[in-house]
């Protein structure tokens, strides 16, 4: 009796412990019923228009769908000859203010929301067509494309999605930022952001990476800057479409935006889309857990950098079902 008792108390910790730091651990087998193993792009053309948040020029885009293997690509239909651009990390030319792309001289700029929203949707294929050299800013977040690809619905194709498959931790630390990946069952990020400001502090957040979550949880979360530096930027010709109605701005005390925020964690909501943007990049889906802190677009290109390099420690490989997800034991790091 003492000894099921005993057995019991430690199940019981375990399962705290287990809900605690994963409360949706519980719950694995119905995001399993949301992964999806065969490659996927969209039903039918989508098209928006907006700003570039930084070149404010007026720009067209339109969102078609692609056979399997394509990958996502750019065109540049501005252009003479409508010059193409892949979605991949060796396409990074600039991560100063934003993740830009480029080949050959072209460039597209501001990627990260909508690359967001593809892997959001886990959208392998598609054709992105836009007639200036940077992606509209839409109202700062990635809710926009999130609705543009749900209207345009979604087609399972037939070829297997190849992933990444996270096997052994890779690790990236410099000058107090951080970025690791370790091994797990699914798509997960943990990122935690630490500004010197009343209103944002330390903020952390932990999720699965599914479509519904990506849509509920984070796709409404919109970027943000501080009016100051805002204001250095307009005076020195960038930010040139930047306003209240696509950034949260945030003076010394207060948030500018009349209507606050869409959540109390809006900041750090908003850097999980760059992540999953900025991730996207690698080309293929990944399975692992990404645990970012006071990382950035340009931090977050180096890491990709690294990963490759240390081949060794994942595999590209398909997966059948459920039952054919890698069991690799992870030592992540808390944040």
């Amino acid at each position: 009796m003492i000894c099921g008792l005993f057995f019991l108390r430690n199940m019981i910790q375990v399962l705290l412990i287990l809900i605690i730091n994963d409360p949706r651990s519980i719950f694995k087998s119905y995001h399993y019923r949301n992964m999806h193993f065969k490659q996927r792009t969209i039903v039918k053309p989508a098209s928006c228009s907006g700003v570039g948040v930084h070149s404010g020029e007026k720009v067209n885009l339109t969102i078609k769908p692609a056979p399997v293997n394509h990958g996502i690509k750019f065109v540049r239909t501005d252009l003479p000859d409508s010059p193409s651009i892949s979605a991949h990390f060796n396409s990074v030319v600039d991560t100063s203010l934003a993740t830009v792309i480029g080949h050959d001289g072209y460039i597209v700029s501001t990627v990260e929301h909508l690359m967001a929203s593809f892997a959001g949707f886990s959208i392998d294929n598609a054709l992105v067509e836009l007639d200036a050299y940077e992606v509209p800013v839409m109202d700062g977040s990635a809710g926009p494309f999130a609705q543009l690809i749900k209207g345009a619905g979604i087609k399972e194709q037939s070829a297997p999605r190849i992933f990444f498959v996270v096997k052994e931790p890779i690790e990236l630390k410099q000058d107090g930022k951080f970025v690791g990946v370790y091994p797990s069952t699914t798509y997960r990020i943990t990122y935690a952001i630490e500004y010197d400001h009343p209103l944002i502090r330390r903020q952390s957040y932990a999720l699965e990476v599914t479509e519904q979550i990506f849509v509920n949880e984070i796709s409404r979360a919109r970027t943000y800057g501080f009016l100051h530096e805002l204001e250095y930027m307009k005076r020195y010709g960038l930010a040139r479409g930047g306003s209240l109605d696509n950034a949260v701005v945030i003076d010394k005390h207060d948030i500018v935006n009349k209507d606050g925020l869409r959540y109390p964690d809006e900041f750090v909501r908003h850097k999980i889309i760059d992540c999953i943007g900025d991730f996207s990049l690698l080309g293929l889906p990944i399975i692992g857990h990404v645990v970012l802190d006071k990382s950035g677009h340009a931090f977050n290109h180096a890491f990709l950098k690294k990963f490759f390099d240390q081949k060794e420690s994942w595999e590209t490989r398909t997966i059948q079902d459920k039952s054919d997800l890698p069991h690799y034991s992870s030592k992540s790091l808390a944040i």
